[in-house]
């Protein structure tokens, strides 16, 4: 009868577990958890700061009571292992309420200490009403202070995953809430290009966004920025994000790898064979990066436990490594991406494009229509598919799910161009927004024309660039880029000799699908310095908007239009 002791519970160590229990009914399986709670959806934490998630028992997934009866697990709360002893294959317990110290052998350990919220080193961090976000405990006395002091402003610092889905709760809860992120846009995953419009919708629902701009201090009531720049504070959260938890590993000699992690092999096993780890403590191999790097999310985690726990059993594992697929849901948007950005992917080395296309996220004809932001990120000159990201009012992680698989099978654009999908017009358009990527990249690697992305039109505007608008005269009247011709596209056969052959000519329209038509139009009739402004107009004023407000600087439009 095999004993395996696992640390940790949650998504890496919980699965382990129960993969275990259903591979050896015979098998003796303790896990240990310093924390209360041995089981809970911690992905689910903010949501219980504005009521989605009303009793934060609810963030409760399984109880010592329920490993019991459910699958004979040996769960043990508030139990800390302090040492890990690999000559004698025990492992040193303490109990947390009384401090008592024991023993516990093991035939194999699985490690699955997750990762720490980052602390920063400045004043004030350590006043009372600061706060991080790790577990149901933390997300309790957060509530529960807020709630005492009936805090007004509170102050999130940090623009990832948690720092925004906390400022959103606390958004909806009724607080004044103020997002600080020393970088110069939140959700890193996405682009420059694509977080404007993310950037916006939290200004729009009333978050003091403040971006390239970082925590100086904390006061009791204030916090200061390295700007100089003061902002009221009652409660301060830090989600500056994780570090992983090591110390176990380290004192027991376990390799710890160059980011820091714990360094695994294919099976998760450590330089111990005895040995395991999973989860948001150990290094991964980034199948496009090609090197190790950390994933902190809860689907790898589980994915690797699984596998930790069937190599024990001689059930071979095929570690393809990782990609990094995520979603967000930001107020009224839904964000997802996944694989590299492009920014990541061009300081890596990689050559890729990429396009930006804006298309309806069904059937224009619905009432729930909305536009949907796509970019498609990919390897030149092969086509390879590296990344995408989406945003839109209607299901951006559907869209994202089939690049990531394209991305798991080393899919092309080819390959995406001709993909076949499911098709209603109240779920989707018969050509759907990825496959209008797909067309949109592979007319580019052929050369057919070319473009500018929206982030290139303020130096045109500022050059005096001949830009050529092709929307409907009142489309033009409710705003426009300023200096821009308006030549309708309905016209624009009529009127091409108002365009001059001798100079470039940019071109855009709403969305870059009439711009495109208009583009191919000009090239076929002697044109050849002719450039589609990917986004168009509606990613124009997406982009500008936010960097106009941030830098105080006059705006390249008479009038942003988002719609």
């Amino acid at each position: 009868m095999k004993k395996i002791v696992v640390i940790g519970g949650v998504a890496g160590g919980a699965s382990a577990a129960a993969r275990i229990r259903r591979l050896d009914e015979q098998a003796h399986i303790v896990m240990f958890e310093k924390g209360p709670h041995v089981s809970f959806s911690n992905c689910s934490l903010p949501f219980h700061l504005s009521g989605i998630v009303e009793d934060s028992k609810r963030l409760l997934m399984m109880t010592p009571d329920s490993f019991e009866s459910k699958y004979n697990i040996d769960a043990r709360v508030n139990n800390e292992v302090v040492s890990i002893n690999r000559d004698e294959k025990t492992v040193t317990i303490k109990n947390v309420e009384t401090g008592e110290l024991s023993n516990e052998s093991y035939d194999k350990l699985i490690l699955s200490p997750g990762a720490s919220p980052i602390i920063p080193k400045l004043p004030g961090t350590d006043l009372p009403h600061v706060f991080t976000v790790r577990n149901v405990v933390d997300i309790e006395k957060l509530q529960d202070a807020i709630v005492k002091k009936d805090a007004k402003n509170i102050a999130i610092i940090g623009g990832g995953f948690i720092g925004v889905e906390v400022a959103e709760n606390l958004r909806l809860a009724g607080r004044d809430v103020a997002l600080v992120e020393h970088a110069p846009q939140i959700l890193t995953p996405f682009d420059d290009d694509m977080v404007q419009i993310l950037h916006k919708e939290m200004m729009d629902q009333g978050i003091q966004l403040v971006v390239d701009d970082g925590l100086a201090e904390i006061n009791m009531s204030s916090i200061t920025l390295s700007s100089g720049k003061v902002l009221q504070a009652d409660i301060v959260v830090l989600a500056i994000g994780v570090r992983p938890e090591t110390s176990l590993a380290v004192e027991a000699g376990l390799e710890i790898g160059e980011t820091g992690a714990i360094k695994v092999n294919q099976n998760f096993l450590t330089n111990d064979t005895n040995i395991y780890a999973v989860g948001d403590a150990i290094e991964v191999y980034h199948r496009l990066m090609n090197k190790p790097t950390r994933l902190a999310l809860a689907g790898p985690a589980q994915r690797q436990a699984r596998a930790a726990a069937d190599h024990i059993y001689g059930i071979p594992n095929a570690n393809k490594g990782v990609i990094g697929s995520s979603s967000i849901q930001v107020f009224d948007y839904a964000a997802a991406a996944t694989g590299l950005n492009e920014r990541t992917a061009k300081e890596i080395g990689i050559p890729v494009d990429a396009v930006y296309v804006i298309a309806p996220d069904k059937v224009g004809l619905m009432p729930s229509s909305n536009p949907l932001h796509f970019k498609l990120i990919y390897e030149v000159p092969t086509g390879r598919i590296v990344g995408a990201q989406a945003i839109g009012k209607g299901n951006a992680d559907k869209r994202i799910d089939v690049i990531a698989t394209l991305i798991t099978m080393n899919g092309t654009i080819e390959d995406l161009k001709d993909l076949e999908l499911s098709y209603s017009p109240m779920f989707s358009t018969a050509k759907d927004v990825v496959n209008l990527a797909a067309l949109v990249a592979t007319n580019m690697m052929a050369g057919r024309f070319k473009q500018v992305r929206v982030s290139e039109v303020r130096s045109l505007v500022e050059s005096g660039a001949f830009i050529v608008d092709v929307r409907e005269p009142n489309e033009f009247a409710n705003g426009a880029v300023k200096g821009a011709k308006n030549i309708p596209l309905s016209q624009l056969r009529e009127r091409m000799h108002e365009i001059p052959k001798d100079i470039p000519v940019y071109v855009h329209c709403r969305s870059a699908q009439r711009s495109y038509n208009a583009v191919m139009a000009l090239e076929h009739s002697g044109y050849d310095k002719v450039f589609n402004v990917s986004g168009s107009f509606l990613g124009i004023s997406l982009y500008e908007y936010f960097n106009d407000q941030q830098q105080n600087r006059e705006p390249i439009v008479t009038k942003y239009n988002f719609k």
